[in-house]
């Protein structure tokens, strides 16, 4: 059974400042490559929701509801309601992730 892939307006975000920084420090050929293959695997949770993995970031907090999937160096991180799952944020693995899981998700 599919589920329902909701990309929430944070998520969004992330992936155009992502095609705009590949964009303008790279071309446009590969920024639209990397954005084809990031809506892949964001879109991908929709046939097996649940092969993402625990975030360790999160599971120390005792947080355990949201999964990731990684494009490297990208984390696609959701979280599955029902039968529906949604996309939070598309985030640099590059980047202090503690700090921006805190940020984006706690938020939330």
């Amino acid at each position: 059974m599919k589920y329902k892939v909701n990309i929430v307006k944070s998520a969004e975000d992330d992936l155009l400042e992502i095609y705009k920084y590949v964009y303008y420090n790279d071309c446009e050929e590969n920024a639209d490559k990397i954005y084809s293959k990031l809506i892949e695997k964001v879109t991908s949770p929709q046939e097996f929701p649940k092969r993402g993995h625990t975030l360790p970031e999160l599971s120390s907090l005792g947080i355990e509801d949201f999964l990731e999937i990684n494009f490297k160096p990208y984390r696609i991180i959701y979280q599955i309601i029902a039968k529906v799952v949604f996309v939070h944020c598309v985030l640099d693995g590059r980047k202090d992730m503690e700090k921006l899981l805190h940020e984006r998700l706690i938020r939330e």
